[in-house]
């Protein structure tokens, strides 16, 4: 069907991210309804895979199965992250947005790159004329994509049972895979969008291979900026006194699964320099000593909110 505007379509991809997360900010900002937030976030994914797919219209198997693999992860994720805001209330990560416009434009801008960034394999693929055999790295991409999906939706279901338990009130997670890591749901998002990369590299040539800026934005979003720390942050000024979760920090790994026994006895350098445990996700932890709980239990309503 040829191509619009761009033969990449990254222009209109942009146009129509940007449109689309205009709508929903509109609705945020005028009626103070913020539970569409993540579901925007995740439905824009589907467009942006669907239409790309459709507009170029060669319907590559390439094409076909990663448009498929994001349009399966979006509308899990969406129906999850909806469900979830309708059942919990507000978005608390807007309670210091909502009365100001300026800062919920930035919060709504920052997603809108989020989205077409993160999407670029995927957009560069589905416009390309390119269609080499199968090769290696499709497969291995998929099996990225299929473990890192696996992964992300069992941390998401285990934590919503976790939580939905009176007895678990005022907890933190630690069953299932938050066993293994403190943030399985982060690492399970962001293998899979490696395994889409991945899986997009028989197809790429020359400039294209700019497209690895999807998934490294993705990681450094969740290692640096809105993911883990806030997280970390939250949950040391809640639990930072309490024995039982100072044994858990320190024993469990911060992204990459690992058993709590292996890791515990593992040299500082090494988890931070190869495991992601940064310091500063630990600057808000009180220092030990200072009136510390020796029960599982800590004072508020609930555990380690989700991304």
């Amino acid at each position: 069907m040829g191509t619009v505007l761009d033969s990449h379509f990254l222009a209109l991809t942009a146009i129509v991210t940007v449109g689309y997360q205009l709508f929903f900010f509109i609705i945020t900002a005028l009626l103070k309804f913020d539970k569409v937030t993540d579901f925007a976030g995740s439905t824009n994914f589907i467009i942006i895979a669907v239409l790309t797919l459709v507009l170029k219209g060669t319907w590559h198997f390439r094409q076909v199965v990663l448009t498929l693999l994001v349009v399966i992860w979006g509308l899990r994720l969406a129906l999850f992250l909806l469900m979830r805001i309708l059942n919990w209330g507000e978005d608390r990560r807007l309670d210091e947005m909502r009365s100001n416009l300026g800062k919920l434009a930035i919060f709504w801008t920052f997603q809108a790159v989020w989205v077409w960034t993160v999407s670029l394999p995927v957009t560069v693929v589905n416009a390309s004329d390119r269609d080499p055999s199968l090769h290696a790295a499709d497969i291995i991409g998929w099996i990225m994509w299929s473990v890192g999906m696996s992964v992300e939706a069992t941390a998401d279901q285990q934590k919503l049972i976790f939580k939905n338990s009176p007895e678990n009130r005022g907890k933190w997670c630690n069953v299932g895979l938050w066993n293994y890591t403190r943030h399985p749901n982060y690492f399970g998002e962001i293998f899979l969008w490696w395994g889409i990369f991945v899986a997009s590299a028989p197809v790429l040539k020359g400039a294209e291979w700019l497209v690895i800026l999807g998934p490294v934005f993705l990681t450094l979003l969740l290692l640096f900026v809105s993911g883990i720390p806030l997280l970390e942050e939250s949950a040391d000024k809640k639990f930072g006194n309490v024995a039982a979760y100072r044994v858990y920090k320190k024993t469990t790994s911060p992204l990459i699964p690992l058993p709590p026994v292996v890791y515990g006895r593992l040299p500082s350098w090494l988890r931070t320099t190869f495991l992601f445990e940064f310091p500063f996700y630990s600057r808000n932890l009180p220092q030990e000593g200072l009136n510390w709980c020796r029960t599982g239990r800590a004072e508020g309503n609930d555990g380690l909110k989700m991304g």
